[in-house]
């Protein structure tokens, strides 16, 4: 950016090409989980390759290896841009990039060895641990420290969602993986049974809350407005948006935990809280959506806003369906089937991954020295848009399916009492829509290829013209 020369632009442009690179990793270790529990001799009994160690090592790359690539490259560029000035220390956020790299290839070491908490995305074990702790203090270091020497007085409403996720998940972070070693690959949670569950989910639902969340809303209320050239729709609702999630969405992890040890009034409370946090999450998709007021013709010409507006209505479609799933009754139906898979991935693929394609589609010119969302191919952009939408509603669809039919499976007896259905059966039947995932998610994963084409040729063609320009 030859405007403002004063910005660090080398530590988002490693986190941007980073992001694309762990987006593949993780969806491809993802279809081959899904490809195994097709056809199941595929881990061809190597305990590596085992579904048990390969789907901790997914959930890892795809929200925090992608993920968080995705929202460090995002909050550094956007904390620059909106305070008007440079990250407050070159060195901290080089030490941020290169021990989040480290965390993540300790992860990709660790669980295919079996080498694991077994909390669920808490998987890591101790000496991880203490350096994702580090990283993030460095993290929030210069995140802050950047904020504090702004040179506006306003704090743009995406730093606020930024800042929360920051904190939230350090907090999350520290609170459940609180451990007593016993050797270098191996500790004990220092909480017991019921409370570990609760701890557990607590950290879980705001591993979705805050990391899946709060920070890509971020994201989001930066790169609406720029793509679609227009201002926030509402910015009174972007503040009262960001309050009530924050103050509501730390309540609802019981919901998780629905029929178990957990006290009923635990349980409750879970519930009523996913049901509250209905409001402010649709608030916050109308917000995005309604940003297009008056350019709703640039959603036929411009694939990057596509991406980001279909984002927000998967965005939308899950923080409904996320509360309707914690009301007890349809937990009943819905828990431990593949509903819940379904569910999560309406949230994992259509909103975080498509909001993050297209925060990386507009950025990675701008940060290579051209215009913003000016890629080498935008017919490319818009068939990778394609892909990612067809791809993540055959994935959805196909888990709703089976998860119905799953359920209705359990629960059917017969006039004497006694299941209608064996479990067995329940699996078999279970089959065609295990091969649709895998298509579903074959294709999403196609388009992360055809997106790292574009975004490797966009670098090339970069390259050319500063040399040209010499």
């Amino acid at each position: 950016m030859s405007e403002h020369p004063e910005y660090n632009l080398k530590v988002v442009r490693q986190f941007a090409v980073m992001t694309v690179v762990w987006g593949i990793v993780g969806m491809l270790v993802g279809v081959i989980i899904a490809a195994q529990l097709t056809w199941p001799a595929l881990n061809m009994d190597i305990p590596y390759l085992h579904f048990g160690r390969l789907r901790p090592l997914h959930t890892n790359a795809v929200i925090f290896a992608f993920g968080g690539c995705a929202l460090m490259a995002t909050s550094f560029y956007i904390v620059q841009r909106t305070c008007q000035v440079r990250l407050i220390s070159d060195g901290l956020a080089a030490f941020v990039f290169w021990g989040w790299q480290l965390v993540i290839l300790s992860a990709a070491i660790t669980l295919p060895l079996g080498i694991t908490t077994s909390k669920e995305y808490a998987e890591l074990e101790w000496p991880i641990d203490i350096l994702i702790t580090l990283v993030w203090v460095a993290y929030a270091i210069v995140f802050f420290g950047t904020v504090m020497k702004r040179k506006t007085q306003h704090i743009y409403v995406a730093n606020w969602f930024f800042s929360a996720f920051i904190i939230a998940v350090a907090i999350l972070h520290i609170f459940n993986s609180l451990a007593i070693p016993v050797t270098l690959t191996k500790s004990y949670s220092v909480y017991a049974g019921t409370v570990d569950a609760m701890v557990q989910w607590w950290y879980g639902h705001n591993a979705v809350g805050f990391f899946l969340t709060a920070g890509f809303l971020g994201m989001m209320y930066y790169f609406v407005p720029k793509q679609a050239e227009r201002p926030v729709y509402s910015y009174r609702l972007s503040v009262v948006h960001f309050w009530a999630l924050i103050a509501v969405y730390v309540w609802a992890g019981p919901h998780h935990l629905h029929y178990t040890a957990l006290p009923d009034w635990a349980q409750s409370l879970g519930m009523v809280m996913s049901l509250v946090l209905l409001a402010p999450s649709w608030g916050g998709m109308i917000n995005g959506i309604m940003t297009l007021s008056g350019a709703w013709d640039k959603l036929r010409t411009d694939p990057i806003l596509k991406f980001l507006i279909v984002s927000l209505s998967f965005y939308g479609m899950s923080t409904f369906e996320g509360p309707m799933m914690s009301i007890k009754s349809v937990n009943s139906l819905s828990h431990y089937t593949d509903w819940t898979i379904g569910h999560v991935h309406s949230g994992a693929l259509g909103w975080v991954a498509m909001v993050s394609i297209g925060a990386m589609y507009h950025l990675i010119p701008i940060l290579f020295g051209r215009k913003q969302g000016e890629m080498y191919s935008e017919k490319l952009i818009d068939i990778h848009f394609w892909m990612s939408t067809i791809g993540t509603v055959l994935y959805i669809a196909s888990m709703w399916v089976n998860g119905l039919m799953q359920g209705l499976m359990w629960r059917a007896v017969n006039s004497d009492g006694t299941l209608t259905y064996s479990f067995v059966e329940s699996v078999e039947a279970s089959f065609p829509g295990y091969v649709v995932r895998f298509i579903g998610g074959a294709i999403f994963l196609s388009g992360m290829f055809i997106m790292a084409y574009n975004v490797w040729k966009t670098i090339q063609v970069c390259k050319v013209e500063a040399e040209a320009a010499k």
